[in-house]
């Protein structure tokens, strides 16, 4: 044990997710259990685009919902929205289903490219985690009435 003097936070069982830096932009990726969210702050622009989406696709899981969550971004350039893109693509092909938090940065670049319709927006990671829950719990009750023993 080193000598560092531990917190009530560094007692949960909870292990720390490392940073991952793109040139200004940082992101972070948890798995949770109704889906991997992937948090990115800071800067997104034209010459750290390939690193951030890149380093986000590599967290789409077949098996798990997506959330990318850019409320930390405070700067975005038209760039970004090619990110969203690669996502969106990435997601249908993997049949993820995803939802995206946006900064105010970021919605105004989908409204300024006309994309603000384009994406599964939210208003926060708990509002996404709420939705993927409440799809799950719709699937259920479809497959209840096949599963159920006619007698």
């Amino acid at each position: 044990m080193t000598g560092s003097i531990q917190t009530v936070a560094d007692l949960t069982p909870r292990r720390r997710d490392p940073v991952i830096d793109c040139g200004g932009a940082r992101l972070r990726a948890q798995q949770r259990h109704l889906a991997t969210v992937v948090t990115i702050s800071g800067v997104i622009d034209a010459a750290n685009v390939d690193c951030v989406s890149n380093s986000c696709r590599r967290f789409i899981l077949a098996d798990s919902s997506f959330i990318l969550d850019l409320s930390g971004v405070d700067c975005v350039g038209a760039h970004a929205v090619s990110l969203l893109h690669r996502i969106d693509h990435d997601c249908c092909a993997a049949q993820v289903e995803w939802a995206l938090v946006p900064s105010h940065a970021v919605r105004q670049a989908l409204w300024i490219t006309d994309d603000d319709a384009a994406f599964p927006v939210v208003g926060s990671v708990y509002e996404a985690l709420g939705y993927f829950a409440d799809a799950i719990v719709t699937r259920r009750r479809l497959l209840l009435p096949l599963l159920t023993k006619s007698a």
